[in-house]
């Protein structure tokens, strides 16, 4: 039966399986079921051949194998565990466990698939999954390496001929050879397509991915995960009407795989979201809060595009769309396919999927950075074709956010400082992995960071111009090594250790201070406990170990709270004013801020204090109040028409009074149609108001 299948027989193999799916043997009819994909059956049919023979290693692993293809990998890993309980070093089982970790995206998986090779070193499948990983770490010269060894141990290893014919076509190879040699192996394997799409998605080449996932059905109808992975990336580049069609089918034929179900459950939901188009823009919103956010999204991404067009001296000539999901397992479905996704915002080609503000705490989602972050993707992978390494553009979207405004952007975190302090950084040449294959839980995280202060470093030493020429060279296909010696100068090795001695030079005093600033913190904060507001005095040199620290109890916070516990506003507004410009970015605190500007007559520096929450948090009431009537007070009535319209739209408690302050910025603004209608609809909520009924006849000119 797997030689039929093998060899794309498959006709026979279906009626090969068959038989066995008849067998009094419960093994052979486990086999058979799964083949025919009738999974309930074949679970049980498996439960009894382990129960049958409990020492039978062989069988757990089949069983698992089996969990695995239903995308049951906790249940499969169990049964593999069992295995090595029962045969120690069972390459088999190894070969199982290495297969889920491969599936998690662990680096652990090159590591278990090796050992499945030391304890059985003909296991071709391993050899395999090897030059799998190693072409998902962008390094295609591994990956050749060790697919050629899985062809030398079988010469009809398929799956390393995938590989190889992978990167072929990401080389841009018209026609690879190795699709033929393929063919003579198995004529109806489209899984070499599919395998192709893999590597295209990746790679975020997302429509040469689905070309190849188009192929790979087309020779194999049967394939359902591929046909899934089609249907997916066409809703991922916006093409909702057919990606539907493909996932109905994929589920009335009994793919019901979570990637599947979910993306047709969000499906589902676009009718509640709204959808805004222009010439060169699509953005999409849910109902209940697209009055209160287009505003702002629209506005924020045209000053985007026309910056980026300029800055990399690129056009986009597809419509760029957003999208914004106050729910972040709907936007993880969106991303992934499944809810767990840790990101804020996913970029496909043109198409930026992201969370909402509302769909984290306030405070803890700065949407515009993460917008201007993933509209950087959107030029960098125009500019080269998509032909980048993962580092370069994750780098130049975290350079670009703290370019537009230094508040933006994350700020140093624990986890970082302590990977500097042991020196778990990546080489710049290897990268990549630290996004692909993290070998520890917050190593994608720290790729980020690291990748954004390469770009910082290039920046402030050689000049942006260099940036461009890096993204230009790696368009053309070069690696990072050549790509360095080629516009800086220099071997990776040496730019590595210029970039440490550069990033010490940055962060090395917190690094080092890290332990005595998180123990002298919590001696501030026992202080102030106590009311103790002469911590005040220690508070800067504490703050100045640390000066990223701008979360939950930060000193910038509990040096402000000292200065006004002893009744010094001037010294509180200047501590929250640097904890702003650090990036510090609970509403609350910002407001408290705004509040004490106001109160010292600052009434300009309230209004930018204010205006840095509708980055953050727009949802929020007492906010468009407030920097309405400041916008109407410095004289900027068109500023208060938007956020007064923003107030009104998000259907405050008191709607008299939000219309009335709508008809005065109206009003203001000369627009006293739009002023007339205001005050109607404030008079309609409350028809007693005096204020509004006075505003009324003086627009009706009877005042």
């Amino acid at each position: 039966c797997q030689a039929a299948r093998h060899y794309g027989r498959k006709a026979e193999a279906k009626a090969c399986y068959a038989r066995l799916a008849a067998s009094s043997d419960p093994y052979l009819r486990a086999e058979g079921l799964w083949a025919e994909r009738a999974f309930k059956a074949a679970n049980d049919a498996f439960r009894a051949a382990v129960q049958a023979q409990p020492q039978n290693a062989d069988y757990r692993v089949r069983w698992g194998r089996m969990y695995l293809d239903h995308y049951q990998a906790q249940d499969a890993g169990a049964l593999f565990q069992e295995a090595l309980g029962i045969k120690k070093d069972f390459a088999p089982a190894l070969l199982g466990l290495a297969l889920i970790a491969a599936g998690n995206w662990e680096q652990k998986a090159a590591e278990l698939a090796h050992q499945a090779l030391k304890s059985d070193p003909n296991l071709v499948e391993a050899q395999e999954l090897l030059a799998r990983v190693a072409l998902e770490d962008n390094n295609e010269e591994l990956a050749a390496r060790e697919a050629d060894k899985a062809i030398a141990m079988s010469h009809e290893a398929i799956d390393a001929m995938s590989i190889k014919a992978s990167i072929d076509l990401l080389n841009d190879v018209e026609k690879s050879p190795w699709f033929d040699r393929i063919a003579k192996v198995n004529p109806a394997y489209g899984d070499a397509w599919a395998t192709a799409g893999h590597f295209f998605v990746i790679n975020r080449r997302y429509d040469e991915g689905i070309a190849a996932y188009r192929k790979a059905i087309a020779i194999d109808p049967d394939l359902w995960d591929a046909r899934g992975e089609l249907g997916v990336n066409l809703m991922r580049m916006g093409e909702d009407v057919e990606s539907r069609k493909i996932l109905v089918e994929c589920y009335n034929a009994g793919d019901t795989s979570p990637a599947v179900r979910n993306t047709l459950n969000l499906l589902d939901q676009y009718p509640k979201y709204d959808t805004f188009k222009t010439p060169t823009t699509i953005v999409r919103i849910h109902k209940k809060e697209s009055a209160v956010l287009r505003p702002y999204v629209e506005a924020e991404l045209l000053r985007a595009i026309a910056t980026y067009e300029k800055k990399y001296r690129t056009h986009v000539s597809r419509p760029i769309q957003i999208e914004l999901y106050p729910n972040h397992e709907d936007f993880a479905v969106r991303t992934m396919g499944m809810p767990g996704l840790g990101a804020l915002g996913v970029t496909f080609g043109t198409v930026v999927a992201m969370d909402s503000p509302s769909a984290r705490p306030p405070g803890t989602n700065h949407w515009a950075s993460t917008m201007w972050h993933e509209l950087s993707h959107v030029y960098v992978l125009t500019a080269t074709k998509h032909r980048v390494p993962r580092w370069f553009t994750e780098g130049m979207a975290v350079h670009e956010e703290t370019a537009t405004s230094p508040d933006w952007g994350d700020r140093l975190t624990p986890d970082i400082i302590k990977a500097i302090a042991d020196k778990k950084l990546l080489p710049v040449a290897t990268l990549d992995r630290g996004f692909i294959h993290p070998s520890f839980p917050s190593q994608v995280i720290i790729s980020y960071f690291q990748g954004g202060k390469i770009c910082d470093f290039i920046n402030d030493k050689w000049g942006y111009d260099k940036l461009l020429a890096m993204m230009h060279a790696f368009g053309a296909k070069k690696a990072t090594p050549e790509v360095f010696e080629q516009v800086l100068g220099m071997k990776t090795e040496e730019f590595d250790k210029q970039f440490f001695a550069w990033l010490d030079t940055k962060v090395g005093t917190t690094v080092k201070s890290y332990d005595e600033w998180h123990k002298r913190v919590r001696d501030v904060a026992k202080a102030l406990e106590a009311k103790d507001w002469d911590v005040a005095k220690q508070g800067a040199a504490i703050r100045d170990l640390y000066p990223d620290y701008v979360e939950s109890h930060s000193v910038y916070e509990m040096m402000a709270d000292a200065s006004l516990g002893k009744g010094d506003k001037r010294s509180a507004i200047v501590q929250l004013q640097a904890y702003a410009k650090q990036g510090g970015r609970t509403p609350a605190t910002l407001k408290k801020l705004a509040g004490l500007q106001e109160e010292a007559g600052d009434k300009n520096g309230a209004v930018a204090t204010l205006a840095r929450i509708n980055y953050i948090y727009p949802q929020d009431e007492e906010l468009h109040r407030r920097l309405g009537a400041l916008y109407l007070e410095n004289g900027n009535p068109a500023a208060a028409v938007r956020e007064y319209q923003v107030l009104v739209a998000g259907k405050p408690l008191d709607q008299a009074d939000s219309n009335y302050r709508l008809a005065l910025a109206f009003k203001a603004a000369g627009r006293k149609d739009d002023a007339r209608d205001a005050v109607i609809n404030a008079l309609e909520a409350a028809p007693g108001y005096k204020a509004a009924q006075r505003l009324l006849l003086e627009l009706d000119g009877k005042d």
